[in-house]
């Protein structure tokens, strides 16, 4: 792992993985979640459950969202 990438781990699925991403990422991820009034473990397992249909790497689909999200 990159030393500018910070790792955390959840539960999806009844599965634990670790998903890094950028810290600026986390905090885009952890704000969007606290203005939907939700966990950030919950919005990353709602974002893990959509992208079951394309495949797409977790990690990717949450850089993604996070930046959609923000605009």
């Amino acid at each position: 792992m990159k030393p500018h990438l910070a790792k955390r781990s959840f539960s999806l699925a009844g599965h634990r993985t670790s998903v890094a991403l950028e810290p600026a990422f986390w905090a885009a991820l952890e704000a969007i979640a606290a203005a939907r009034g939700i966990s950030l473990a919950a919005l990353v397992s709602e974002r893990d459950a959509a992208r079951a249909e394309d495949g797409a790497p977790l990690a990717s689909t949450l850089r993604v969202f996070a930046l959609l999200e923000q605009r």
